[in-house]
């Protein structure tokens, strides 16, 4: 069996890129080594990480930006590379963004559970002699001196507030609450109110379906992004739902980060 253990360091998970945060740093990286696009890679918060491999294979690392090395000296990111048995990768802190993908050829084997020190993580055989030519560019993580873009449109909803609160939600700036996860970017600010249009009153509380990048507004007045591991369903109110392509961005923001919901 082709294998790695987990040595020391941070968590981590294993995700196939339909449920990664950063969706395009997965697929980019499984693209370099020729993997399937729905193959599983590691996602890696923070650093902190260290990887010793059983048997040789190879890898591509994506999405955060720091430094990564390959028994001691620096692996470049964003391209394929060939380790050999016995090889040893660590993941330094993150300066851009926050979450590391690494690809391995042949796909990792999903996993139920968060990964923590000592666990082994099996792979799938490497294929070929050489690489693929990707034509994806390299992508370059965010800089967190600088907001999040992510643009909205109305909810199901948005009809139950007034101009002035969806005028707020998309013109004022918002900060990634350090309590955000993989199950919703929670954003602090001033809190938006409950406010109606009109003689408008809002239906009675009921269950509303979600889909990643549902903006929900709790009673907290808060709003809440829904991301990979949100539940199907949400008692909150669905004011806005982000774009699609924007959401591999809200992945890779930091807690602090400045937030900018354009609608």
């Amino acid at each position: 069996m082709s294998a790695i253990v987990m040595d020391a360091g941070t968590q981590g998970l294993v995700v196939s890129p339909d449920r990664a945060l950063d969706r395009a740093s997965l697929q980019l990286a499984n693209a370099l080594l020729g993997n399937a696009a729905e193959a599983p890679g590691l996602e890696i918060l923070v650093g902190g990480l260290r990887l010793r491999f059983v048997t040789g294979s190879a890898i591509a690392v994506s999405g955060a930006e720091g430094m990564v090395r390959l028994n001691g000296s620096e692996l470049p990111q964003n391209k394929a590379l060939r380790v050999a048995p016995g090889a040893v990768v660590e993941f330094g802190r993150v300066r851009f963004g926050i979450r590391y993908y690494l690809a391995i050829q042949g796909g990792i084997v999903p996993q139920p559970d968060v990964l923590r020190t000592g666990r082994t993580l099996a792979f799938g055989r490497p294929h070929g002699q050489g690489f693929p030519a990707v034509g994806l560019p390299a992508r370059r993580a965010l800089d967190s001196e600088r907001p999040v873009v992510a643009r909205v449109a109305p909810g199901p909803d948005a009809q139950d507030y007034d101009a002035g609160t969806w005028l707020r939600l998309t013109k004022e700036p918002w900060i990634l609450s350090p309590e955000s996860d993989r199950v919703g970017a929670r954003l602090a600010g001033r809190p938006l109110s409950s406010a109606t249009p009109g003689d408008h009153q809002p239906g009675p509380p009921r269950s509303r379906q979600l889909v990643t990048g549902s903006v929900l507004l709790p009673p907290s007045g808060f709003p809440v992004i829904a991301l990979a591991d949100h539940p199907a369903t949400s008692a909150s109110p669905v004011i806005a739902t982000v774009r699609d392509e924007d959401l591999d961005a809200l992945g890779q923001a930091r807690p602090g980060q400045m937030v900018h919901l354009l609608g």
